[in-house]
Order: C-alpha cells, then sequence, then structure tokens
C-alpha cells in the first residue's frame, strides 16, 4: 500500500488502498509500526556513524527491481532532502510503466528488463529470498574496509 523513508518521506498507492479498503486508522497504525522498523535497521546498519554528505555527488540507488515503485519512490524523496547533483536508479528488471514513471523523479532510471506481461518480481529470479540483517552488515563492514590500489 505504500512506503517511507528517512526523513519523512511516506509514499501511498492510492490505487492499492482503494481496491482492498484499507483505512485511514490502518495506513497510520502500519506506517507507525514500519517507522519503528525504519529506526531498528537505520541504527543497527549505520553503526553509529553519520549520514554520508551527498550535496553535490550523484547517487546510485540499486533495488532488485521495481514493481509498484513505492519503496523507490520514498528513498529517492528521502535522497532529495540530502542535496544530491543527480540521482540514478538502477534495476535488473522492472514493470514498464513503473520504470517511466519514476523517470519523474530520479534524474535517471537505467532499467535493463522492462518484459510484458510483468507480475511480481520474484518471477525473474530462481531465489528471491529475504536478505538477512547479518547479511547486509556483512556487506556493510566489506565496504569499510580499505581496497588495495591497482
Amino acid at each position: 500500500m505504500g512506503a517511507i523513508a528517512s526523513g519523512g518521506a511516506v509514499v501511498l498507492n492510492d490505487e492499492v488502498i482503494d481496491m482492498l479498503n484499507i483505512t485511514g486508522d490502518e495506513i497510520q497504525e502500519t506506517a507507525l509500526s514500519e517507522a519503528a522498523e525504519l529506526r531498528r535497521r537505520e541504527q543497527r546498519y549505520r553503526g553509529g556513524r553519520p549520514l554520508p554528505n551527498l550535496r553535490g555527488r550523484t547517487v546510485l540507488v540499486v533495488d532488485d527491481g521495481l514493481a509498484t515503485g513505492s519503496t523507490m519512490r520514498a528513498a529517492v524523496q528521502a535522497l532529495r532532502k540530502l542535496g544530491p547533483e543527480r540521482i540514478v536508479v538502477a534495476v535488473p528488471v522492472g514493470a514498464p510503466h513503473t520504470c517511466q514513471e519514476l523517470s519523474d523523479e530520479a534524474d535517471e532510471v537505467v532499467c535493463l528488463a522492462s518484459p510484458e506481461p510483468f507480475y511480481a518480481i520474484g518471477q525473474f529470479y530462481d531465489d528471491f529470498s529475504q536478505t538477512t540483517d547479518e547479511e547486509v552488515e556483512r556487506l556493510l563492514q566489506r565496504a569499510q574496509q580499505p581496497r588495495p590500489s591497482v
């Protein structure tokens, strides 16, 4: 029905909300619950590190795919507040209309495949299991390690 991101970004999918008759109270309750989960993950993943300075930089936002695009829209909105020069969204696969619509919000959208019919991102993966907190932490720690010079 939507997505939230740091800095108060909220994206609601009115079509889904109407179709499922979701009430304002249900949206509010879910938003509060998800905000708590967002804070938990930020604290765990960031490990006390401050937000990076994105002002004047190009930010590349990568996801496993775009279905409704709510999560990516929320991410782009949150990033805009941090002042990057450009935001580039990159995904391997996405619903054609979502990839097109997202180009109104991001400076560039790279969507390698936009097949029709598009039902769900998972249809394009052999293994579409969730990434665990431990996997995220391991990758973030690895990214902090110095790289050998070439």
